[in-house]
């Protein structure tokens, strides 16, 4: 199985990585993804003007290439493709994207949730938001711990 996983600390474009990763994977039945992007809009402190995602260098790109492998160990992958970004960002910007291509589309789905419901709560990343002038810590929300549960 191929199995691509990046952290990368400037802009991609995930149609293009999602395009090359199915063209590289013609041989799977299925391919799901998740794209993950910084909201737009308001939020109970006024419109979100930034982003920013801090990790901690020695775990985090070790943590996410284990991550895919716990994958590769429950699902039956063609290949899987994981790019986390850092940094501050826009509203619209895309901060993850997470491809899971298989034989069948149940795999597929299943191991692209499973990554990503890791990502999000069991990661290694600190997340802060900009809205109404001011800088907030974000923590996860009690789903996001109920979604890892789950796969345990």
């Amino acid at each position: 199985m191929a199995c691509l996983v990046r952290l990368i600390d400037g802009s991609f474009d995930p149609a293009a990585q999602l395009a090359a990763f199915s063209a590289a994977h013609a041989q799977a039945g299925g391919i799901a993804s998740f794209i993950g992007q910084v909201r737009a809009g308001a939020n109970e402190h006024g419109d979100v003007d930034a982003l920013e995602l801090q990790h901690y260098a020695p775990l985090t790109l070790p943590g996410m290439e284990a991550l895919a492998a716990a994958a590769q160990t429950r699902w039956p992958l063609e290949g899987l493709l994981i790019i986390h970004r850092t940094g501050q960002m826009r509203p619209g910007d895309p901060i993850v994207l997470v491809a899971a291509a298989a034989r069948h589309r149940r795999d597929a789905f299943a191991a692209a949730e499973f990554a990503m419901d890791h990502l999000k709560s069991d990661s290694w990343f600190w997340k802060r938001e900009k809205a109404g002038g001011e800088w907030r810590w974000v923590e996860p929300r009690e789903q996001d711990f109920a979604d890892i549960r789950r796969w345990a």
